[in-house]
């Protein structure tokens, strides 16, 4: 089971002063159409690639659309021994609704 995160729990996570790192791991289209203040975008299909990039020790939370991507990624990060990796519940469509409704759902 990959330890999620909720839209309010991680909406208080980014306004601290050690806000985690935050994975987009949609495609470029869904990231240009809407997207969280501060996500990086790093698409589900590089992860072998971009994955070395990250720090290992760092907090991690990965988001997509729903939470189905990211809780790949968040489980591969898992599977190489990163140990402070969340995954969004109900991704960017959750923050959408509950935390900042300007941000357009599709």
């Amino acid at each position: 089971m990959i330890p999620e995160v909720t839209p309010q729990q991680l909406a208080e996570k980014l306004k601290g002063p050690n806000p985690p790192l935050l994975i987009d791991v949609r495609e470029p289209h869904e990231h240009a159409y809407c997207h969280i203040e501060g996500a990086q975008l790093k698409p589900l299909d590089g992860i072998m690639r971009w994955i070395r990039e990250l720090d290992p020790g760092a907090e991690i939370v990965f988001q997509c659309h729903t939470g189905v991507r990211s809780a790949q990624a968040a489980g591969y990060a898992r599977s190489l021994g990163f140990k402070h990796v969340l995954n969004l519940k109900g991704g960017i469509d959750a923050w959408s609704v509950m935390i900042d409704p300007k941000v357009p759902r599709y």
